[in-house]
């Protein structure tokens, strides 16, 4: 056996004790008794330390060494370069993280997950504060670890999730999307119409959401025969390994958006698992590439495709007799007005596609000063209530509907926001390239075939796992580099017809 087969051997073994993690939180969020947390973080704690160990031991960095000395690949980008380049990259970042900090985000990371659900429920930011200081001191702690070279703390941390992606690159991109955005929405509040969304918020019950919303993930292709679909406060997709792909929602009697946009949302997650390629399970041929990529899919299914007038020609009859009391006095076009309604909202994950970028960007503009010490984790619900009035016009009336309706911050996913709005360029360039190789995809959708999508994106994207970075991968796919201006086309194009802009 070769050292470069050595490796990935080795490679495969920490991915799969790293999932006996990944199944354990999950449980958290979805099965497990609150009064199990204390043992929960416990039983994590040592996992995450399990894996630094094992990770970032001097054998794994000798077999790295020995790999790249004799592996001579045929091109910079081939699946053998790929692999040593991203395991290299990975190692060096491990073994600068010493143990006992790894070991310390886990266990902190876990009960704070379990004080924002009650702090959430009760809409008490100050029962979170000092969870909130103890992960935001961590995160600075690694970050001063990893280093940021000439940078700023932030880029160590976003790069844990966009690898390459530095802060001044996204504050580009995002400048530009907002200067973009706030005029187009300007635009739509300005006409005045704006479709009755009460009727969004009629009787829809759970056990038929549940049902239609499987339906529709079936249809557009996950497997639920390597997968399964649970509630939780926050949903969510875990992927740990080849054949188990867990999805989660909530439910809302009277909100259908939420649970049926959400489970196609993280069904999209779920696809891009699912089609990586599990012969590769445990090395960067068999990772995701970002978690922007990772938004990419569950976005590109959720709004370009879910939200599309062509999905809603096939689906439409289906929703009406499923939900027949309240939507038979509902036309399929005062229906698809109503999920595609723009307006300033509150909650991030229920916003319509043109409001939510300001969502993330609102995140990203306060998780800088959060990292660099400029802003205390004490004065985030008056930064946050400031800025949001600022970039929507309305203020949070509880702590529950501002600065504590995520979960990450509690995760200690700081550096993570941004992958959103990159996961939707994303989508609409990729989405472009799709339509340019597969032809009409709304007679496609509207016929209720979503394979010939699915199968380009498993081929183009799920397939090449990490064989390329974020950036270059989009180059790669779509022949261009990545922009806002494909996004704004999209939001655009959509809004014009609707609104009649």
């Amino acid at each position: 056996m070769t050292s470069y087969d050595s490796l990935l051997t080795e490679l495969r073994s920490i991915a799969l004790l790293e999932s006996c993690g990944h199944v354990l939180g999950w449980d958290e969020q979805t099965y497990m008794p609150p009064g199990g947390a204390e043992h929960r973080a416990n039983q994590l704690s040592l996992l995450a330390g399990m894996v630094h160990e094992r990770a970032t031991s001097p054998q794994l960095g000798d077999l790295l060494a020995s790999a790249e000395q004799n592996e001579k690949p045929d091109a910079p980008d081939s699946p053998t370069a790929a692999n040593l380049r991203e395991a290299r990259r990975k190692y060096d970042r491990s073994t600068k993280l010493p143990r006992r900090l790894v070991e310390e985000l886990s266990r902190v990371c876990t009960l704070s997950q379990q004080a924002w659900v009650q702090a959430r429920k009760d809409s008490k930011f100050a029962d979170f504060l000092p969870w909130l200081e103890q992960v935001v001191a961590l995160r600075r702690e690694e970050a001063d670890v990893v280093g940021y070279g000439d940078g700023v703390p932030y880029d160590a941390l976003l790069d844990e999730y966009e690898p390459g992606m530095t802060a001044a690159e996204v504050t580009t991109l995002f400048s530009g999307l907002r200067d973009e955005l706030v005029p187009l929405i300007a635009e739509i509040v300005d006409i005045g119409r704006q479709p009755d969304i009460s009727i969004l918020q009629r009787s829809y019950p759970v056990e038929k959401q549940r049902d239609f919303g499987t339906a529709a993930a079936t249809a557009i292709g996950f497997d639920f025969h390597k997968g399964r679909l649970d509630e939780a406060a926050h949903p969510f997709c875990s992927g740990f390994g080849p054949g188990d792909t867990r999805l989660t929602t909530r439910y809302d009697e009277h909100h259908f958006p939420g649970a049926f946009f959400g489970t196609l949302h993280e069904a999209g997650h779920g696809i891009y698992e699912q089609g990586l390629n599990p012969a590769e399970f445990g090395t960067p041929m068999g990772t995701y590439t970002s978690l922007g990529i990772h938004e990419s899919q569950s976005r590109l299914w959720e709004n370009f495709v879910g939200r599309s007038r062509a999905f809603w020609n096939h689906y439409y009859s289906a929703a009406q007799q499923t939900f027949s009391t309240a939507l038979t006095d509902v036309s399929e076009e005062t229906f698809l007005w109503c999920v595609n309604d723009v307006r300033p909202t509150f909650i991030r994950v229920e916003a319509d596609e043109a409001t939510y970028n300001l969502h993330i960007l609102l995140r990203f503009e306060l998780e800088q000063p959060l990292v660099s010490g400029d802003l205390k984790p004490a004065d985030v619900p008056t930064a946050w209530n400031e800025k949001f009035t600022q970039y929507f016009g309305i203020t949070p009336p509880t702590d529950a509907m501002g600065c504590l309706q995520d979960i990450h911050w509690s995760g200690g996913g700081i550096g993570y926001f941004p992958t959103y709005s990159l996961g939707n360029m994303d989508a609409a360039q990729f989405f472009e390239a799709a339509r340019r190789d597969l032809g009409d995809l709304d007679e496609q959708f509207a016929a209720g075939d979503f394979a010939p999508l699915k199968t380009w994106l498993n081929q183009n994207i799920h397939q090449r796992g990490q064989q390329y970075r974020a950036n270059r991968l989009v180059e790669v796919v779509t022949g261009e580099r990545l922009a806002y201006q494909p996004l704004v086309k999209h939001l655009r194009a959509k809004f014009s017809e609707l609104y009649g802009l």
